[in-house]
């Protein structure tokens, strides 16, 4: 019988999450807040020419919306214009939300050992209060455009958003829901996940570079295999169960076979209302490893 052949494994990857329109339900907040700053000084543009610009840099997003009009602008005026899309994104930060599935990825992540960062075009300003939507510390790993010489398309946010976690960039994925964020993962030597929920269908994300793409990160978290992600190093890759949701986002419907030998005092019921967290942790509790689906 021939021996096992020796090589460098990969590490499990580690994932750079964007934060508007990918973590949090904030992008048409987002363009909203650019055309009231832009209608102030009598630009008038229509929303999805806005809307097409979003996640990118906010200097160039500024000057790729003038170079549509004709206008200029002195780097002074485009200082004040970000500054007033900062006070009218702020008007409106009470109707941003988490988007589904947003807090319980990020869990299940962090209770599998999974390194991950937040990297976003923002400022602190106006990103930093998002961690309370999530249910996030302080302390979470998160690089926003203060902290970085360029923003994307440039690779700089995920790059540093890398330098922090202590991982190699080619070892990350890249997690957006814009083309630039997709295309500032190509620089950065990263695949890139992109998600539907800020407004780019699926084609458009794929050009730029997404290698999977899905709804939002609710269906992420139910397809996690797809980026290599085990979820309990006690199970074969064949028998890992994969997380599904219910109509309410966060019903675990996926259990493991034998549940009522190893647990009898937990029920099917109690299972499918089960808590998506703490569902993970009871299934890692279970011995048998055959998954099974039950309705």
């Amino acid at each position: 019988m021939a021996s096992a052949v020796s090589y460098l494994e990969s590490p499990t990857p580690s994932f750079l999450f964007d934060l508007d329109g990918t973590l949090i339900d904030s992008v048409y907040q987002h363009v909203i807040a650019w055309r009231s700053a832009l209608s102030a000084i009598g630009i008038d543009l229509s929303v999805w020419r806005i809307h097409r610009r979003i996640g990118m840099s906010g200097g160039l997003f500024v000057q790729a919306l003038l170079r549509e009009t004709g206008r200029s602008l002195s780097a002074e005026d485009i200082e004040e214009l970000q500054q007033a899309h900062a006070a009218e994104y702020r008007k409106q930060a009470g109707s941003v939300t988490a988007l589904p599935g947003a807090r319980e990825l990020l869990t299940v992540l962090t209770d599998a050992g999974v390194r991950w960062g937040i990297a976003t075009s923002g400022y602190a300003a106006t990103a930093r209060p998002a961690l309370e939507l999530l249910g996030l510390p302080e302390d979470t790993p998160m690089v926003t455009r203060d902290l970085v010489r360029h923003a994307k398309p440039d690779p700089d946010l995920f790059l540093a958003a890398a330098a922090l976690l202590g991982v190699d960039p080619r070892h990350t994925m890249v997690v957006g829901d814009s083309v630039w964020d997709l295309l500032a993962a190509r620089r950065a030597g990263a695949l890139g996940i992109g998600l539907q929920s800020g407004g780019y269908g699926r084609e458009e994300l794929e050009r730029a570079g997404a290698y999977r793409v899905y709804a939002d990160p609710a269906e992420m978290l139910a397809r996690l295999d797809e980026a290599g992600v085990r979820l309990s190093d006690r199970f074969t890759e064949q028998d890992v169960p994969s997380i599904q949701f219910g109509p309410n986002g966060k019903t675990c419907i996926r259990v493991i076979e034998g549940v009522q030998q190893s647990a009898p005092h937990i029920s099917g019921e109690q299972w499918k209302g089960a808590d998506l967290a703490a569902g993970l942790k009871m299934v890692k509790s279970f011995k048998s490893p055959a998954a099974v689906t039950k309705k």
